[in-house]
């Protein structure tokens, strides 16, 4: 036939092609099976924010210093914030966002997803499961630790408590736009100025005020 190779029998042509489609499917097989394939990432994701809340829970158990515990809690919240912000989102869930102030020093919200195949994003479904996750109930968690402070007066704890929901609050916010593609609409746009709030909350030493300024998206 036309496409058939001199000196080789049209069968055997037929069945290497087979062969090598076969093959690639069960690659392909594999790479599905494939559930976690960031451990150290997932890992991390969890680990801080976990940390974070046990340390808090037990910390009188641990310590009788107030202020050791403070600290610690706090950079435990802080790792988590750049942790999950800049490394395990990129890598679990294929988003990244922040923010950017330009020259005339207007805030610009800024999210990337990267395309993911069908077989790709078969392979981080598990990841991507513990990701919103974590990434969910902690900052509830929290939420019920300011409810429990309140009702205890132990308002020593409140200012601590106020870090940790506004820190995973601007995390779930950011990643929430994302997802949603930074798509313009009403509930988006109030999403993006609360979010905005929070980042100002978390990080109160910007020595420029950022301003609402609609929705930059970069795709890619």
């Amino acid at each position: 036939g036309a496409h058939s190779v001199p000196g080789v029998p049209q069968a055997l042509v037929d069945d290497t092609e087979d062969v090598s489609l076969d093959f690639g499917n069960e690659e392909e097989l594999a790479f599905r099976k494939a559930k976690i394939r960031h451990p150290l990432a997932t890992f991390f994701h969890l680990f801080f924010r976990v940390s974070a809340i046990v340390t808090y829970v037990c910390c009188d158990w641990f310590s009788r210093s107030f202020v050791g515990c403070f600290v610690t809690v706090l950079l435990l919240l802080a790792f988590d914030f750049w942790s999950v912000k800049n490394v395990t989102g990129r890598l679990m869930v294929g988003l990244r966002w922040w923010n950017q102030i330009d020259e005339d020093g207007k805030s610009h919200w800024i999210f990337e997803a990267r395309k993911v195949s069908p077989s790709h994003m078969a392979a981080t479904e598990a990841e991507a499961r513990i990701f919103w996750l974590g990434l969910i109930i902690c900052p509830v968690i929290w939420i019920v630790f300011f409810f429990s402070t309140l009702f205890s007066l132990k308002l020593k704890w409140l200012a601590l408590v106020i870090a940790g929901i506004s820190l995973q609050a601007a995390n779930l916010y950011g990643y929430i736009l994302c997802k949603m593609g930074g798509e313009g609409d009403i509930g988006t746009v109030a999403a993006s100025f609360l979010s905005q709030t929070v980042f100002q909350m978390a990080s109160p030493s910007d020595v420029q005020k950022p301003r609402i300024e609609g929705l930059d998206i970069h795709q890619h």
